[in-house]
């Protein structure tokens, strides 16, 4: 398993602590309150306890913050997830989408795990973003299967836009030689916000919604999806 979570905190926060209490108010401007907004939509339409955003109100983009923030943290999309960390997430988003050494030495990270003997990728959130351009940087590895979950490589202006290699042509570079299988489950009510990320990538990606109220970064009804076992299947016996 890859572990980068130490290059996206701020200097001075120590993993043993737990996440810092962060607030609405701490959300920053650009990417962090640009991705919050992304997932309101989503959150209401998955959860009518949800009021949708108003125009209006994404105008005043940082007021908007201190209202979407306690919505979505109650939310089914994020499972109750505390609001203290859903900042941290945005944060933690913002620090590698911004950081080029914090990009660069997750990508080492994950890739240093990917051997001649790795047969199969399976990858969840950001680390689906981490692990795929570690990939794409790894023209002769030997990985047969890729396995993505709650993927979010298919935000345009957020996510795809911004990996590198730079996407050409609005097509993203494929991690691997023609022989990848490329699995992307997505659940109706996670918080990938683009499920089909087919059409970044090309006829080789497999896509596949379930519909099994996943809790946010949970991985259980991810990994018991038959589809998801058969594409790790087909890696594990495949040349």
């Amino acid at each position: 398993m890859g572990f980068y979570g130490d290059l996206l905190r701020s200097p001075g926060e120590r993993s043993a602590v737990g996440d810092p209490i962060f607030t609405a108010d701490d959300i920053g401007p650009g990417l962090e309150v640009h991705r919050l907004l992304a997932w309101w939509p989503d959150a209401a339409w998955v959860d009518r306890k949800v009021g949708p955003p108003e125009t209006s109100t994404l105008v005043r983009v940082l007021g908007a913050a201190q209202t979407a923030i306690p919505q979505l943290s109650g939310s089914r999309l994020f499972g109750g997830l505390a609001q203290r960390a859903l900042v941290f997430d945005l944060k933690q988003f913002r620090r590698y989408q911004q950081g080029p050494h914090p990009r660069a030495e997750a990508r080492t990270a994950v890739g240093k795990l990917i051997t001649a003997e790795s047969r199969v990728v399976t990858e969840q959130a950001v680390g689906s973003v981490i692990a795929d351009q570690a990939l794409a940087s790894m023209p002769h590895h030997q990985a047969r299967a890729r396995v993505i979950f709650d993927s979010p490589l298919g935000i345009a202006n957020l996510i795809f836009d911004r990996l590198a290699p730079t996407p050409r042509d609005r097509s993203g570079t494929w991690p691997s030689s023609d022989d990848l299988v490329g699995m992307n489950v997505a659940d109706r009510s996670d918080v990938a916000l683009e499920k089909y990320v087919r059409p970044r990538f090309g006829p080789r990606e497999i896509n596949d919604v379930a519909n099994n109220c996943a809790p946010a970064y949970a991985l259980t009804a991810y990994l018991t999806d038959e589809l998801t076992g058969a594409a790790i299947a087909g890696g594990m016996h495949a040349g």
